[in-house]
C-alpha cells in the first residue's frame, strides 16, 4: 500500500489579514513554529491561526528558513512545496540534516503521489493539500509537535544511556582496582549490566519506530511515551545502584527504601518483557491479591528477583516456561523439614528471621534441572556453568549476600529433566 496522504476537499482556506500588535510574550515557553511560504498571504494567515499557541517565525524562501533553523530551537515547520528557488522538498531534506527532531508538515496545491512519497521518505510528519481547513491544519501541527516532543525526550534519555555506558567502561578500565576492593565493584558491574541490557533494547525499538513512522500518534505515540518512561526509570535505577554501592565503599549505611511486593513484581515483569533471555520463552508473573511490604531495600528485592528469574529463563537452550508467583505464609517455616540434599538446598538457615507472616516468592522453570555437583556450588562467587560471554558467576553470589543482609532465606528444589524452583522468603512489615 502507498503512503497515507491527508486530503481535504472543503472550501479554500481564506483569512483576512488584520494589522494588529503582537500579544505580550508569556513567561511559559511556547513551542516554536516556522512557516515557510513564498507568498505573503498564506504566511500571515497561518501566523494569525497559531500565534496564541506557538512562537511563530516566518520565512519567505528556503535559504531564509534554513538560517532560522540553524539559529533557533524549532519544534515544527509548515512548508510549502512549490516555491521559487529551493523547493519545499529540498528544504525538508536540509532541515532533517540540521536537526532530525524537527517535524515538518508539507503543503502543496499540486498533488502527485510521487511528491507525497518523496516527502514522507525524507521524514515529513504530514502532507496536506491546498485548499485545507483550519481544524485539519491545527491537527497536523499538533501531531507534529507531539512527535517532536517524543523525539526530544528520546534523545535526552539516549544521552543518559551513553553517560552510563561510559561509567561502565570506566569501571572496566579499573578492573585491577575492582579486584582489590573485592565483591563490591564486581557487583556494580553485574547489577548495572541488567538494566543497561533493557535500556539498549528499548532504545533500539524506539529509534526504529521513530525512523520508520511517517506519523507517530494515537496508540503508537502512547506506546513510545510509555517506553520513554520505562527508559527513564531504568536510568534512575542504574544511578540508584551506583549510589548504593558507593555508599558501601565509604562504609555509610544507605537508607532502606522498601516497596510493596506487587510493585517489585510489576517492575520485574516490565524489565523482562523485552529482555533477550525472555525471547521465545513463556514467562508468567503474578503478584498478591492483597499487597504487603517486604522488609528489604526495594532495589535489593528487585535485584534478587531479576537474577533468579533470568537464571530460570536461561535454564535450558530450548523454549520453556517460567512462573513467578507470590504467596503469604501465616506461620513460620518448619526449618527441620529443610535439608541440604542432592535435589534441594536452603540458603541462610542460621541468619534467617523466621517470623510470620512471611512473603514467599517462587520462581519455577521446567528446564533441564540442576546437577547435584552444581547445586552444591552454585552460590559461590564466580562459579558458573555458562560460557564466558553469557555468565560471570556473580548473580547468585549477589543473591546470597542480599538475602543475608535482609535476614531472609532461599530454598532450592530441583530435579534433572524436570526443572527447578527457587523460593525466596522474607519478613514483612506490619501495615500502617
Amino acid at each position: 500500500m502507498g503512503p497515507t496522504v491527508s486530503t481535504v476537499t472543503q472550501s479554500p482556506f481564506q483569512l483576512a489579514i488584520i494589522s494588529e500588535p503582537e500579544p505580550p510574550q508569556l513567561t511559559a515557553a511556547k513551542p516554536t513554529l516556522l512557516i515557510v511560504d513564498d507568498e505573503e498571504g498564506p504566511r500571515q494567515s497561518l501566523r494569525i491561526v497559531f500565534k496564541n499557541d506557538y512562537k511563530v517565525l516566518l520565512a519567505s524562501n528556503g535559504l531564509e528558513a534554513l538560517e532560522l533553523v540553524r539559529n533557533n530551537k524549532i519544534d515544527v515547520v509548515v512548508c510549502d512545496i512549490m516555491m521559487f528557488g529551493m523547493s519545499g522538498v529540498e528544504v525538508l531534506k536540509e532541515i532533517k540534516e540540521i536537526d532530525p527532531s524537527v517535524e515538518v508538515v508539507m503543503l502543496t496545491a499540486f498533488e502527485t503521489i510521487e511528491t507525497a512519497r518523496q516527502a514522507l521518505r525524507l521524514g515529513a510528519s504530514d502532507y496536506l493539500n491546498k485548499p485545507f481547513d483550519i481544524p485539519s491544519m491545527r491537527s497536523a501541527v499538533k501531531r507534529a509537535a507531539e512527535k517532536h516532543l517524543s523525539a526530544v525526550e528520546f534523545r535526552k534519555t539516549n544521552e543518559h544511556l551513553h553517560e552510563l555506558q561510559q561509567m561502565l567502561h570506566d569501571y572496566r578500565v579499573r578492573e585491577e582496582v575492582a579486584r582489590a576492593q573485592g565483591e563490591i565493584y564486581a557487583s556494580v558491574l553485574h547489577d548495572i549490566n541488567s538494566p543497561l541490557t533493557v535500556i539498549s533494547g528499548f532504545v533500539e525499538l524506539i529509534n526504529r519506530s521513530m525512523e520508520n513512522a511517517a506519523r507517530v500518534e494515537g496508540e503508537q505515540l502512547a506506546k513510545i511515551k510509555g517506553d520513554l518512561n520505562t527508559l527513564n526509570g531504568q536510568v534512575g535505577r542504574c544511578f540508584e545502584i551506583s549510589r548504593r554501592y558507593l555508599s558501601f565503599l565509604s562504609k555509610n549505611e544507605s537508607e532502606k527504601v522498601r516497596v510493596g511486593a506487587n510493585q517489585a513484581i510489576n517492575d520485574l515483569r516490565d524489565l523482562l518483557v523485552r529482555h533477550p533471555s525472555a525471547r521465545g520463552q513463556q514467562l508468567n508473573v503474578a503478584g498478591l491479591e492483597q499487597d504487603v511490604i517486604a522488609d528489604i531495600h526495594g532495589t535489593d528485592f528487585l535485584q534478587i528477583l531479576l537474577n533468579l528469574t533470568i537464571n530460570a529463563l536461561q535454564a535450558s537452550d530450548t523454549p520453556h516456561r517460567v512462573d513467578v508467583a507470590c504467596r503469604l505464609l501465616p506461620e513460620p517455616l518448619d526449618l527441620a523439614a529443610f535439608h541440604d540434599e542432592p535435589e534441594q538446598r536452603f540458603i541462610n538457615r542460621d541468619g534467617f528471621a523466621n517470623v510470620a507472616p512471611l512473603l514467599a516468592v517462587t520462581i519455577t522453570d521446567n528446564g533441564s534441572g540442576i546437577a547435584p555437583n552444581h547445586l552444591a556450588r552454585m552460590f559461590e562467587e564466580r562459579f558458573t556453568t555458562k560460557p564466558p560471554d553469557r555468565g560471570t558467576g556473580l548473580g547468585l553470589s549477589i543473591v546470597k549476600r542480599l538475602i543475608r543482609e535482609a535476614r531472609g532465606a532461599v530454598q532450592i528444589q530441583t530435579r534433572i529433566g524436570k526443572g527447578s524452583t527457587f523460593t525466596v522468603c522474607l519478613q514483612t512489615l506490619p501495615s500502617k
